[in-house]
């Protein structure tokens, strides 16, 4: 009897992680099929992959790069090209979807994140911002729907594969003491807090065991990747903050940890390649093959683990201060934090100039209850602005101290 294909939808699909999971699914075409691929405008890239796995939709969220792609596909293409995020939201929500990849970068993520989870689909969770948006939004979403959740950041999915197999979706997780989210420490974990304020976007960027688009190897570098982490963990695992640690492991090779009351510690370990956990989702709960190869724990040698210094990596800090005061706390926290790290990498600001917009931006806004989508992305919409004039404000005071 002939297997049933899953049909999925790949949102981000030229990213890392869209580019990982068309890996993983092309070594198991009698499992997937590919409905529909998402990007925002890199147009060769989508090319090559709507040529290889023929989806029914391509959606561009620019408008000319669907017109370029719409004109370089193959006349005898069956794909059609789409744009906008209504486009996006229809091929999430399309009765023929079986599964959802959502892993689109940044804040832009939300709304077809919350649109899979509404519409009951499996949900592969890529996109962290979803849960520090909106993460009381899109668990209401997924309890009301039943969808279901899959985590695919490495960490979580490393939880997830530590809890019982069958306690992983109840609110209570029986036995859990806490659960421990591991990290590399970033390019900069042997600098100083003064060698930092030196340091270019390309030192940024130069991650020392993942390779990832520039944006998170910079969230990597302040740690505001693991502060993004820390809120999802709270949300997708249902614990309170003090049930949630950060322990910083330069190997990445165990990729979390959970503590159980009895003094038990599980941790899921493996060669550092997104694959894995990628393939972990595709396939729950079955494993399927991911293409990483097996880790050889004599060639490793050593795990090193050390607690994170927040004196140097203040970003930890804010964001476990946001999950504290709730709201939409967050969602400022992570819209001035892409507003930063975009300053950063067009030289505008230091390195460590990013932690603190961060922080005097979440001094100056109003921080409510989030209840709608809608407030979420108006709090979003302030805080950007917000950080713009507190841009403005450092790129003033380091004018002014040049012409001294």
């Amino acid at each position: 009897m002939a297997r049933v294909r899953r049909r999925i939808s790949v949102l981000g699909s030229t990213g890392s992680i869209g580019v990982n999971t068309l890996d993983v699914i092309a070594q198991h075409p009698d499992r997937f099929e590919v409905y529909a691929l998402a990007a925002n405008s890199s147009v060769d890239a989508m090319l090559a992959q709507c040529i290889a796995f023929a989806p029914r939709y391509a959606v561009m969220m620019d408008e000319a790069a669907a017109t370029l792609l719409r004109q370089r596909l193959p006349v005898d293409s069956d794909t059609e090209v789409k744009h906008g995020e209504s486009s996006l939201a229809a091929v999430v929500t399309a009765p023929e979807v079986d599964m959802v990849m959502a892993a689109i970068v940044g804040a832009a993520g939300l709304p077809s994140t919350l649109a899979a989870a509404l519409a009951g689909k499996t949900l592969l969770l890529a996109n962290k911002e979803s849960l520090v948006m909106g993460g009381h939004l899109l668990m209401q979403a997924v309890r009301q729907s039943g969808a279901r959740l899959l985590p695919i950041d490495s960490e979580h999915n490393a939880i997830f594969q530590c809890l019982p197999a069958d306690d992983q979706e109840t609110p209570v997780h029986k036995g859990v003491s806490k659960v421990l989210l591991t990290a590399s420490g970033g390019p900069f974990r042997g600098w100083s807090y003064a060698q930092m304020t030196q340091a270019t976007p390309d030192q940024a960027c130069a991650h020392p065991n993942w390779s990832m688009g520039r944006k998170i190897s910079v969230d990597s570098a302040t740690m505001m990747n693991k502060g993004l982490e820390f809120i999802e963990a709270c949300w997708i695992f249902k614990l309170k903050p003090e049930r949630v640690e950060i322990v910083v492991h330069p190997q990445s090779i165990i990729h979390s940890m959970v503590q159980y009351l009895d003094g038990s510690v599980l941790a899921q370990m493996g060669n550092p390649d997104m694959r894995t956990a990628i393939a972990y989702g595709l396939g729950w709960p079955e494993r399927l093959a991911s293409g990483v190869g097996p880790l050889d724990l004599v060639a490793t040698s050593r795990l090193d683990f050390e607690a994170p210094d927040e004196s140097r990596f203040p970003c930890l800090r804010l964001a476990r201060e946001s999950v504290a005061v709730g709201g939409t706390a967050m969602a400022v926290c992570n819209a001035a934090n892409e507003v930063a790290v975009a300053a950063f990498l067009d030289k505008k600001i230091c390195f460590t100039d990013i932690a603190v917009m961060i922080e005097r931006t979440l001094e100056r806004m109003n921080i409510v209850e989030v209840t709608t989508l809608a407030v979420v992305e108006e709090a979003d919409a302030e805080a950007r602005e917000c950080t713009l004039g507190v841009l403005a404000d450092l790129q003033r005071l380091t004018n002014a101290s040049k012409r001294v």
